[in-house]
């Protein structure tokens, strides 16, 4: 276990020496309206998380963290702190999740938490055709659209965003490792 342990060090600090990611700009205005908004007090595991995650986003490589917790525990919380920090410095957010139930799901919690920030949320899923998927991939390209919550059919080939600088994935176990990293390329 320690030899593997040291091998996937030796792993991560290659890959950090080679790719350069983006540095965020320190907590402001809008996550402090965030935190001002929440209508409970956060639990000392919630604040260590954010902590943490605050740190990585705003060191210049790219964050690769795995939130674990009970259901009910805050994680969505903490990823909404996350989406707030990446909106603050102008850089959209991909949230992908396995089943559309459970994008409606977060859809609608981010909607809760966003929406009166004015960060914009929408949804992608394989249901969503036509003018109403164009006119989103659209916005999306113009960086009209800040957070998208979606499945599988945010990692299709003509989805573009604008200045994708979060990465979100629920229940990442269900997903590739490939169909993870097709959310980071260009």
């Amino acid at each position: 276990v320690f030899a593997l342990q040291l091998l996937l060090m030796r792993r991560r600090t290659r890959l950090e020496q080679n790719i350069v990611g983006i540095r965020h700009k320190p907590d402001g205005d809008l996550v402090d309206s965030f935190l001002a908004s929440l209508p409970f007090e956060l639990t000392g595991a919630q604040k260590r998380a954010m902590e943490s995650i605050r740190q990585d986003m705003e060191r210049p490589i790219p964050m690769r963290r795995l939130l674990q917790g009970d259901v009910g525990s805050g994680k969505t919380i903490v990823a909404v702190y996350s989406i707030v920090k990446a909106a603050a410095g102008g850089y959209q957010t991909a949230f992908m999740v396995p089943t559309e139930i459970l994008a409606e799901q977060h859809f609608s919690s981010l909607q809760k938490y966003l929406a009166p920030l004015g960060v914009s949320v929408r949804l992608l899923t394989g249901r969503l055709a036509g003018k109403e998927r164009s006119l989103l991939l659209d916005e999306l390209a113009s960086g009209q659209v800040q957070v998208v919550v979606g499945t599988h059919a945010l990692i299709q080939a003509d989805v573009r965003f604008d200045k994708l600088g979060l990465v979100v994935i629920d229940e990442q176990h269900r997903f590739g490792v490939e169909q993870r990293q097709a959310l980071s390329r260009p």
